[in-house]
């Protein structure tokens, strides 16, 4: 089948995809363009989740400050290259990554780094929860799963829905970021400060 240049060009300003990958997946796509945005976007994740594993020690250090002043947040974002850190695309990352801190206030980055003291703590509320739920005891443990994995969701920035996008994770977002820039992007700390805060 004959691909139009013109749908190969309105995919590539869509999707940011290189030429040569709108064409191929408009062909497999029988001229699609529907089907032709989801091959593209699987690739590109299935790329981006190999590059997952690849050293990043550029970046920056972004900074966002809110409510006149009473909430900040410190936030460093690493790359490959020093050419990426540069780009706008890495900067409005980083704001946004700086934005969901201020406004969820995560604990952690990642579930691997909770330590097992708060999660035993954590799973004896949830025991609990389920003994006096009156559900038969060998659903027990499917229930304290459940409420550990949603509450990773509210403590651990990478598991938080998006506040801009709620419908994709903080990794889905930053696994979008990895296919369209090339290059590994992890978060590397956080540090959020809020005025009159316990300390």
């Amino acid at each position: 089948m004959e691909i139009k240049a013109s749908l190969v060009k309105n995919l590539r300003e869509e999707t940011g995809a290189g030429m040569m990958e709108c064409k191929k997946a408009l062909e497999e796509a029988a001229g699609d363009m529907e089907k032709a945005r989801t091959i593209l976007r699987t690739r590109g994740l299935a790329a981006a989740t190999k590059k997952m594993g690849r050293s990043a020690k550029e970046g920056l250090i972004t900074t966002y400050i809110h409510m006149g002043g009473k909430i900040g947040v410190l936030l460093e974002l690493n790359c490959e290259t020093d050419f990426v850190a540069k780009t706008d695309d890495f900067a409005i990352l980083g704001k946004d990554l700086c934005m969901q801190v201020a406004a969820t206030n995560p604990l952690f980055l990642q579930p691997e780094d909770v330590d097992e003291k708060t999660i035993e703590k954590e799973c004896l509320i949830y025991r609990s929860q389920a003994e006096m739920s009156g559900k038969p005891e060998k659903v027990w443990d499917k229930i304290i799963e459940g409420k550990l994995k949603k509450w990773y969701t509210e403590i651990c920035l990478l598991k938080q829905p998006f506040i801009k996008d709620p419908d994709i994770s903080i990794e889905d977002l930053l696994k979008k970021y990895i296919a369209k820039l090339g290059e590994n992007i992890i978060i590397r700390r956080f540090v959020r400060f809020q005025v009159g805060e316990e300390l």
